[in-house]
């Protein structure tokens, strides 16, 4: 064997280890790829309901939304509605009710008069202390007068 021929038979044995290292990966390509589509499968055999799921859900949320936002619609025309008719009762009666009041009290300072009891302003709770006071003490009337004078002069 001559040197060419060794170096043909070095060059074929180690193409051959090549093809067999190469043919070695692609068979493990091949197994991972395939591991792949079985774990892709896999995922979305349970992705796929998962997802399908959410989406219902999600409508679901959507119509729960839209149905509070009616209820918050509608209350706000309650709350209007009530609130206008509060509005419209209270300028409605309180006039009215302001002149039965009125007319009432002098009814009553009316049927007072002509009983012969003598008509009494109210006084202010200050105004009826002092006059309490006075009765005690003839004291406390004096400054009192003389305060309400100068009060009056200011």
């Amino acid at each position: 064997m001559s040197a060419g021929d060794l170096a043909a038979v070095v060059v074929t044995v180690v193409a051959l280890l090549a093809l067999v290292a190469l043919l070695v990966a692609v068979q493990s390509l091949v197994s991972a790829t395939r591991q792949l589509r079985a774990t892709l499968e896999q995922l979305r055999g349970e992705v796929v309901p998962a997802v399908e799921e959410l989406r219902g859900t999600v409508e679901q949320a959507g119509n729960e939304v839209e149905r509070v936002e009616d209820l918050l619609d509608a209350a706000e025309t309650i709350s209007a509605t009530v609130e206008s008719a509060s509005r419209l009762g209270y300028v409605a009666f309180s006039r009215p009710l302001i002149s039965v009041v009125a007319l009432l009290q002098g009814i009553g300072r009316g049927l007072r008069r002509l009983a012969g009891a003598p008509w009494r302003a109210r006084r202010p709770s200050s105004a009826r202390r002092v006059a309490g006071a006075a009765a005690a003490g003839g004291a406390v009337a004096s400054r009192s007068r003389s305060a309400r004078s100068g009060r009056r002069a200011a």
